[in-house]
C-alpha cells in the first residue's frame, strides 16, 4: 500500500468520526492530490476490499485493520511541553493520533478545586493546532468508555501521570469486546505539570 493509499484510509476513517469534512478535503491539507486521482485511488481501494463504496466511500473492516488508531485523553487546559512529549510519543505508535478533551463538568470531577481556564472547545481548538494530532474531539456524554467505544482504537495512550491504571482501562474495554492495547507513556520531565504551573501562575493568567 502507497502513500496515499494509506492516507485515504486516514481520510475516511477520520471523516466518519467528523463527518463535517469530506475525506477528500482531508487528503487535500496532507498532501495535493487531484479529484480524478483521489476518484480512481478509492475505485482502486475498492476492488481490494479496503473500502466500501456504495453512495459515499467509507472505510471497510479490512481497510481499518490497515491502519492503527492510538487514543490519548486529558483535560489539556495548559498545553506544556510534557503534553508535546506525550502526544508525539503516542503518535509513534500508530498512523492516527485522536485526542479526547475531556467536558469541562469531567474535568471539574478529575481536578477538583483546581481551576480550569479554558472551556472544552477552545481546549479542543488548542489541541487541533498542534500538527502531528490528527483529530481531536470533545469526550461523549457518559464514561471514558462510552469514548473509547465511539474511537474504537487500537492503543490506549496513558499519560505517566494519569489516575487511571492500565489493567483496569484493558479490562473495561473487555466488557465492551473492545480488543485495545494499553500503554503507559514516559517524559523526561516529570517535574512539569499543568497543576504546578497553576500553582504557579495563581489567579494572575489572564490579568494585566
Amino acid at each position: 500500500m502507497d502513500f496515499i493509499d494509506k492516507k485515504i484510509l486516514v481520510c475516511l476513517y477520520l471523516s466518519a468520526l467528523e463527518p463535517e469534512k469530506s475525506p477528500y478535503q482531508r487528503l487535500r491539507s496532507l498532501a495535493y492530490v487531484p479529484k480524478d486521482v483521489y476518484d480512481r485511488k478509492i475505485q482502486e481501494l475498492s476492488e481490494k476490499g479496503f473500502v466500501d463504496k456504495n453512495h459515499t466511500p467509507q472505510i471497510s473492516f479490512i481497510g481499518r485493520d490497515a491502519i492503527k488508531v492510538v487514543l490519548v485523553g486529558g483535560v489539556f487546559d495548559l498545553i506544556h511541553p510534557g503534553h508535546i512529549h506525550t502526544l508525539k510519543a503516542a503518535k509513534a505508535e500508530g498512523d492516527i493520533l485522536v485526542v479526547v478533551i475531556a467536558r469541562t463538568s469531567t474535568a471539574m470531577k478529575i481536578r477538583g478545586k483546581r481551576k480550569i481556564f479554558h472551556d472544552e472547545v477552545l481546549r479542543q481548538e488548542l489541541v487541533s493546532s498542534l500538527s502531528f494530532v490528527d483529530l481531536a474531539i470533545i469526550g461523549r456524554e457518559g464514561t471514558l468508555y462510552d469514548t473509547v467505544e465511539y474511537v474504537k482504537p487500537d492503543t490506549i495512550a496513558l499519560g505517566y501521570d494519569q489516575a487511571h491504571t492500565e489493567k483496569d482501562v484493558a479490562e473495561n474495554c473487555a466488557k465492551r469486546n473492545l480488543n485495545v492495547r494499553v500503554i503507559r507513556l514516559n517524559t523526561p520531565i516529570p517535574t512539569t505539570k499543568s497543576s504546578t504551573i497553576k500553582d504557579d501562575l495563581g489567579d494572575s493568567f489572564y490579568k494585566t
